[in-house]
């Protein structure tokens, strides 16, 4: 307060100034002027004891927060079912990719399996090692199928009837 009347002060007695930069050293220089010496302003600390204040009761103040409040964890349930939801498409896409890899992974493994049991029942292969072996061409009768029918056993011929219709 005191300083602001010694500005005011200060400044009566200056001339007017034009530019900014002007007017503040002529408020400093009209500040400086008037302070009795080189000691500095004291300020002194004032405890307040607000302990036995309390605070009045806002009905409508309470009802604007509840219903901010209220708002707030809408929109905020809203962003996590977003969040869940495009998390939970990313993990999926990434299941998908590992699932199709797999799903390569078995085909390779399936042709590779087929060429291996084509390779081992050739018949000429198969022919080749048992001639090794010293295995001989079975007689008739002598092979049976686990379907119950033989292989190279006597067939007798049989005629049948052309049918007219």
């Amino acid at each position: 307060m005191a300083a602001a009347t010694m500005v005011a002060a200060g400044m009566s007695g200056a001339r007017r100034v034009g530019t900014t930069s002007e007017r503040n050293r002529a408020l400093f220089e009209a500040q400086r002027k008037a302070r009795r010496g080189p000691t500095p302003e004291v300020f002194f600390a004032k405890h307040i004891d607000n302990s036995r204040i309390v605070k009045a009761d806002d009905p409508e103040r309470r009802r604007e927060m509840r219903s901010f409040s209220a708002v707030m964890g809408i929109l905020f349930l809203l962003v996590m079912v977003y969040v869940w939801q495009h998390f939970s498409a990313i993990e999926v896409g990434y299941h998908v990719e590992s699932q199709k890899q797999q799903v390569e992974a078995l085909r390779e493994e399936n042709r590779q399996l087929r060429l291996t049991e084509a390779q081992l029942t050739d018949p000429g292969r198969i022919d080749r090692i048992a001639k090794q072996l010293g295995l001989d061409v079975p007689q008739p009768g002598q092979v049976v199928r686990p379907d119950g029918s033989m292989q190279n056993a006597p067939v007798l011929a049989q005629a049948s009837a052309p049918v007219m219709q």
